[in-house]
């Protein structure tokens, strides 16, 4: 009978694959039994073809299985996308690059069975964990600083809520799954601060090791996504997250477009309608590149002929919102409003304009 789902979110990790698949085997199948459990891995579309590795193995072991996700990236999304896909009672989230040992899998399931604890974290800062065979004594204080900053903002106290290695009853997941964010990489944390009710975890001492192949995912913009998830897990209620970091980069913008307009004009001795076309370009590039590696990580554009097609409909949306920005603004005037509120609001108004046109017509789908 299937009691345990290992959840394994893969970027270009062909080669880690089939001896990822013999260490659970060895872990697991003594304790639980050899069809008591699967592995699951979500790939984001490898390069390598780390999915079609996944289908290969699973001919042979029908306990492994494969999602290969086309237009979605993140690791906390496709942890969120595993975990859905299974009918097992008990979840566990891991990583496939063999920093995570799969020993731990045994001890974790059978504290949730006993009911010792609601939740079980991997921790590399509990009592007798390790890290020095990770060899990444730069990464090892920034995960501790992360740590920190994430048990004063959200109220977790564990020595580690940034573990990317923990096991959860599969019901309690669902549960809480529709309020999650799924943004960045931090999907325990998304977990705990989230429930209702706080979670009894146990934490289990974790020795850490290093990469074996493959590439990181933690090494792509981690910094940023992990302010974003913190982010939205304390501001985004009020303003929807992903439509402050498409007003942030537009202010941003506004920066650069004062910028090449000073150089255009005052320094470079243009006319300044000249001057205007070329901030104009410059500030909407900068706002397309940026939204599209950031805001829309997880729907972004790749190759030279949807970036220029993309290009085209990002100008497009922002003319609009532009003019509804301007109509909306005289409008205002005309009745009394005074020119900074009747300003501000054409600036919210053409701002939620772009964002929804954005959305939809240059990173939605049809």
């Amino acid at each position: 009978m299937l009691k345990l789902a290992i959840i394994l979110p893969t970027l270009n990790e062909r080669d880690n694959l089939a001896p990822l698949v013999e260490r659970l085997a060895g872990a697991l199948d003594g304790p639980l039994g050899a069809d008591a459990w699967e592995a699951i891995f979500v790939d984001d579309n490898s390069r390598d073809g780390t999915a079609e590795e996944g289908r290969r193995l699973s001919q042979v072991d029908p306990r492994v299985r494969v999602i290969q996700r086309i237009g979605r990236r993140g690791l906390a999304s496709a942890a969120i996308e595993g975990m859905l896909a299974t009918a097992a009672p008990f979840v566990a989230v891991m990583d496939a690059d063999h920093q995570h040992d799969p020993a731990l899998l045994p001890p974790m399931l059978a504290a949730l069975q006993a009911g010792e604890a609601d939740a079980c974290v991997a921790s590399r800062f509990a009592p007798g964990a390790s890290m020095e065979a990770w060899g990444r004594p730069d990464r090892e204080k920034h995960s501790a600083l992360a740590n920190g900053l994430a048990r004063k903002l959200t109220g977790v106290t564990l020595t580690d809520p940034m573990s990317g290695y923990f096991m959860l009853p599969a019901a309690t997941f669902r549960e809480v799954a529709p309020h999650l964010s799924g943004i960045g990489f931090k999907i325990l944390l998304d977990i705990l601060s989230t429930v209702h009710a706080p979670l009894r975890v146990k934490e289990f001492p974790l020795s850490f090791a290093a990469r074996a192949t493959g590439e990181s995912k933690l090494d792509q913009a981690i910094a940023f996504e992990f302010l974003v998830g913190l982010y939205d897990k304390t501001l985004g209620r009020f303003i929807p997250t992903r439509f402050a970091l498409f007003g942030t980069i537009g202010a941003m913008g506004v920066v650069v477009h004062l910028a090449v307009l000073w150089m255009l004009f005052r320094a470079g001795g243009l006319p300044f309608l000249y001057g205007q076309i070329g901030a104009v370009i410059a500030a909407l590039t900068f706002n397309f590149i940026l939204n599209n590696e950031l805001t829309y990580a997880d729907k972004r554009l790749r190759g030279m002929g949807r970036l220029t097609v993309g290009w085209i409909k990002f100008a497009l949306t922002c003319s609009i919102g532009a003019f509804a920005n301007v109509g909306v603004a005289e409008a205002l005037v005309t009745r009394g409003v005074h020119w900074v509120l009747a300003a501000v609001a054409g600036i919210v108004i053409g701002s939620v304009w772009n964002y929804a046109l954005s959305s939809k017509f240059v990173w939605g789908r049809f």
